[in-house]
């Protein structure tokens, strides 16, 4: 039986301005947990069909999940649980999922999925409530960019994988943020886009654009090897749903997915 004690999801977005020209935190940040409550209901609707979604990044990041029959499976970050079901599917003996919204969690726990467990956590903090080398997979979808301590997020992916455990992820392709928001492509930059389609205004959300480089060091130095990269392509059934939108998402990368293992 699902629950919530107490302890990412994306649009195809339009970049509004810069929040950071030198890369440096902001005194303050929106609260993506605010931005996400805000229009959970109506991204919960969306985000199983919606072509950048449904037909770009999720069968990306499907396709790098191994063979994953009797393991138990972190899903950080799993929104409005759209990965739970199939996780379980795919032959998952657990699931664990935690995000930092507490309305996102709240619509997970509607499905009442059995051997599914639901928390709300803060993946820029330890996750205190997980314990060390108790899961076979995290997954985490179009989490990371949120992250500001990057490096500390993926040592404490690799704090809660077992021996032999992989990590598979997406994020922002950063050619992508970096055609939006120019500048230093090396820097680190904290960035802010407007989302619409999600509430009756435009609603502001903000991230990190990193270079290629930022990540897979980061992830090197928190101790992965890196199996396998890729640069999702749309599907025919994107090409079926929005014509239009599949020739740019074929010619322009929008996310990057990633596997890796602890070395």
């Amino acid at each position: 039986m699902s629950k919530w004690p107490v302890a990412d999801m994306n649009d195809i977005m339009c970049c509004e301005y810069w929040v950071s020209e030198t890369g440096q935190a902001m005194d303050e940040k929106p609260a993506s947990n605010e931005i996400y409550d805000q229009v959970a209901e109506r991204y919960a609707e969306l985000v199983k069909t919606k072509p950048h979604n449904a037909f770009l990044e999720r069968p990306a990041i499907r396709a790098l999940v191994p063979d994953i029959r009797g393991g138990r499976v972190l899903d950080a970050g799993c929104g409005s649980g759209v990965n739970l079901q199939w996780l379980i599917d795919q032959g998952a003996h657990e699931v664990v999922g935690i995000d930092v919204s507490a309305k996102m969690i709240e619509i997970a726990a509607r499905e009442a999925i059995p051997n599914v467990s639901l928390f709300i956590a803060d993946m820029s903090h330890p996750l205190d409530l997980l314990e060390t080398d108790s899961f076979d997979l995290v997954l985490s979808s179009l989490v990371v960019h949120y992250i500001e301590d990057q490096q500390a997020f993926f040592a404490e992916m690799a704090r809660l994988l077992r021996p032999g455990g992989r990590f598979v992820f997406s994020t922002h392709h950063p050619q992508s943020d970096f055609s939006w928001h120019p500048g230093n492509y090396f820097e680190t930059v904290y960035v802010t886009d407007e989302w619409r389609g999600f509430a009756d205004e435009a609603i502001k959300v903000s991230f990190y654009r990193r270079p290629l480089s930022a990540i897979t060091e980061a992830l090197t130095d928190a101790g992965f090897i890196i199996e396998r990269l890729t640069e999702p392509q749309p599907t025919q059934d994107y090409l079926k749903a929005d014509p239009a939108g599949y020739e740019k998402a074929r010619q322009q990368p929008a996310f990057l997915c990633i596997r890796a293992h602890l070395r």
